[in-house]
Parts: C-alpha cells; sequence; structure tokens
C-alpha cells in the first residue's frame, strides 16, 4: 500500500505538470472537453488523485481501515485556507488595503506603478507574519490582479512577478511562530517563540523579501513604467462600518486558525452578513476558494503516506546539509510536511532544527505544492496566463533567482 501510494503521489505530481497538454486536448477535442477542463484544473490534480488512492484503500483494505486513515489526517489547514480567502477576497477588505497602498506609493509620484509593484510584493508577504500567510498570498494575488495582471503585460512579467510573490510569501511569514504553515508545525514541540523567529529567521527574512521585491522592481522597471498609473477605483465607497465589520470577521477566522469548529462558524455568519449588505459587496471567490482546498487536501491525504521514503531521506543528510536537501524537497511536496516530519524526531540538534525550517520556507516558491498559500495565488491569477495555465517549469524557472536569496539570507546573515 505505501508504494502504490508513493506511485499515485508521482503520478500526481507528473499530472500537475501536464496540465496544458490537457487543456490543449479540451481545445482540440470538443466532444470531452468538459473532462479535459477538469484534468487540467492543477487545483482538482491532488485531490483527483487522493480519490483513486482511497478508492483502492476501499476495495484492498476495506471501510474500516480506510476510515481510520483518512480520520487520522488532520484537515485544519484546507479548511482555514478555504475560510480565509473567502473572507479576505472581499471587496471592503481589498478596497482598504488597496487605498493603503496607494497612499504609500504617493511618496514615489513620479513613477506610480513602479512604487505600487514593491510595495505589493515587499509589505504585502511581511503582512502574512501577523494575517496569516494564505490571507496575505490572497491579498497580494488579488491586489496585483486588480493593479496589474489585467493589463496588457508580458508573459515574463508576469511569471516573474507570481515567482517573486511564491517566495516572498513562503519566507515572510518566519516573523512569528503561528502564520507560517512549515513553521506552526514545530513551534509548540521545539518551544520557539515571537522573540527566536525574530532573531532567527525574522530579520534575514525581511532583508530578502526587500532585496527580491527590489530586484524585481529594477529588472522590469522599462515594462512597469510605461504602465499608466493604477486608477482609483469606480466603485462605490464602502462604509467604514461594514469595513470594520469585514475586519472583525478575517481577525476572528485569523486569531481562531487552529480551530475549526470556530472559524468555520464564523465564515458562516460572515455568509449571512454578505447576504445581508449586498449591495457593499463583490461576487466572493467561492469557487477559487473550494478549489485551493480541494487541492490541499488531497494533499494531506497523499502526503500523509510518503513518511516511509521521505523521513528516512531527509534525515540521512548531514546538519549542514539538511538546508538544501529540505529546500529541494519542499519542490515536490509540501513545506509543512517536511518540517512535520522532523518534529516527529527526537534529539534534533538546534543547527539541524534550524536548518530543516530555513530550507523548507526558502523553497517555498519553487512549485504549486510547495507551500500551501501558492494554490491560492495560483487560482486568482491563472486566468491571466495563456490558456489558464501557469506552466511549472516556467514558474520554476522564475522562482529560482529569488529562491538564491532567499538561500544566501538564511546561510550568510
Amino acid at each position: 500500500m505505501q508504494w502504490m501510494a508513493a506511485a499515485m503521489f508521482a503520478l500526481a505530481l507528473i499530472h500537475s505538470f501536464s496540465t496544458r497538454f490537457f487543456e490543449h486536448l479540451a481545445h482540440t477535442h470538443p466532444r470531452h472537453a468538459g473532462l479535459w477542463h477538469l484534468l487540467g484544473e492543477v487545483e482538482v490534480v491532488f485531490g483527483l488523485w487522493a480519490c483513486l488512492l482511497m478508492v483502492a484503500f476501499f476495495a484492498l483494505l476495506g471501510q474500516a481501515r480506510t476510515l481510520d486513515y483518512l480520520e487520522s489526517r488532520n484537515f485544519t489547514e484546507p479548511l482555514f485556507v478555504f475560510a480565509v480567502m473567502v473572507v479576505a477576497g472581499t471587496r471592503p477588505v481589498l478596497h482598504l488595503a488597496r487605498s493603503l497602498i496607494l497612499k504609500l506609493t504617493q511618496a514615489w509620484p513620479s513613477q506610480p506603478m513602479l512604487a505600487l509593484y514593491a510595495v505589493v510584493l515587499s509589505l504585502v508577504p511581511l503582512l502574512g507574519s501577523l494575517i496569516t500567510e494564505p490571507a496575505a498570498m490572497t491579498l497580494g494575488a488579488l491586489l496585483l490582479r486588480d493593479t496589474l495582471f489585467s493589463r496588457d503585460v508580458s508573459d515574463r512579467l508576469k511569471y516573474l512577478t507570481l515567482g517573486v510573490l511564491f517566495v516572498n510569501v513562503s519566507i515572510g511569514g518566519t516573523l512569528t511562530p503561528f502564520a507560517a504553515p512549515p513553521v506552526l508545525m514545530v513551534a509548540s514541540v521545539w518551544q520557539w517563540d515571537f522573540s527566536f523567529m525574530l532573531t532567527t529567521f525574522g530579520w534575514k527574512a525581511a532583508v530578502a523579501v526587500f532585496v527580491n521585491a527590489l530586484g524585481a522592481t529594477l529588472f522590469l522597471r522599462s515594462e512597469l513604467s510605461a504602465l499608466p498609473s493604477s486608477a482609483p477605483s469606480d466603485e462605490a465607497p464602502v462604509p467604514a462600518s461594514i469595513t470594520a465589520m469585514h475586519l472583525l470577521f478575517l481577525g476572528g477566522v485569523v486569531f481562531f486558525a487552529h480551530h475549526p469548529v470556530v472559524f468555520i462558524g464564523l465564515l458562516l455568519l460572515f455568509l449571512g452578513f454578505t447576504s445581508a449588505w449586498r449591495q457593499h459587496q463583490s461576487p466572493l471567490i467561492l469557487r477559487e476558494a473550494l478549489l485551493v482546498s480541494f487541492f490541499l487536501a488531497g494533499l494531506v491525504v497523499l502526503g500523509g503516506l510518503q513518511q516511509w521514503w521521505l523521513e528516512p531521506l531527509l534525515l540521512s543528510l548531514p546538519a549542514d546539509a539538511v538546508f538544501y536537501g529540505a529546500t529541494a524537497l519542499t519542490a515536490i511536496t509540501d513545506n509543512a510536511a517536511i518540517t512535520y516530519l522532523g518534529s516527529l524526531v527526537p534529539g534534533l540538534s538546534l543547527e539541524f532544527k534550524v536548518a530543516l525550517v530555513a530550507g523548507a520556507v526558502t523553497g517555498g516558491g519553487l512549485t504549486l505544492v510547495a507551500n500551501a498559500p501558492n494554490p491560492a495565488g495560483a487560482a486568482i491569477l491563472k486566468g491571466y496566463f495563456a490558456g489558464n495555465t501557469i506552466e511549472p517549469l516556467k514558474l520554476l524557472l522564475a522562482a529560482l533567482p529569488p529562491t538564491l536569496v532567499a538561500t544566501l539570507a538564511f546561510r550568510w546573515l
């Protein structure tokens, strides 16, 4: 069964790199376009293969053992990402965030698009240390969608921006012990508090985030400078009381991020609130949030059966090489799974622990599966890429430079 799970995990990875092929089939074979479109949705991939694996388990192991395995999995993260995407991606929250960012860009009036681009790619990822990485990814992707991706810009700009956003969000949540999924897996077990995170990871991550944002801005300055400044929103202003309620709901979901019985209740109450004050809302991003949640749930099911080969491979590395090993392994599996496996092993040295977590967050922008918030950003922005598909290889290449900056920050600062 472990070999079957590993084989299906490998097939899911191959499938995730082949979604563009299925989208092509949808256009060339319209008779079965619905099926090909379904297989071409990258967010569906891991959930689909997880379902196939569970069908095999039901047939070979029986209902009792299969249900025991499913009920042993922790689905808090997929549920939380769904809730926070829906609440953070609303008109009042986005209107407030956009207004604040536009005010900050007024400090650089001669190049407003350059300033806006640098601010979104630097401050929003660091904000993830307070509002959690999924919320920061949602806000960042929606702001980039409305101010940049909706315009006629090059693929080079889109992929480089996405790579920097993914890497910066992955490392930008390390200023606190509760915001980044890979940190959350070990913080309580290893007793890492706010002070430890800030002094060991946080300031280095902040340096890398600003260097990445500034580097991307300077590299793309000619194209960004040619774009007209972002026009003020033509939507009717949102009453302060409505915005305050949205922020309260968002704060409540974030505060109870590890208690689904609470944040799902808050989400249901929030849905009722938005229905009652419909005139101040835009359509909720329920479809995108559901797809991302399904993606992460599939990763939880499939990833839980990879420990038998992943843990010995990781622990076979010496302490000084574990950083690079974790960075590489993160590209093919969720970085929270990497650190979770480390938390199960007693007696690890502090050097090993720090290198493991640093490597996991450094590699978090290389692929869609590397970090839990990545599918959220991809779901929001993929409609602006050719064929509605983000090509994994182009994303990997675009994420390599900011990943190198993060590597230098964590290993040499």
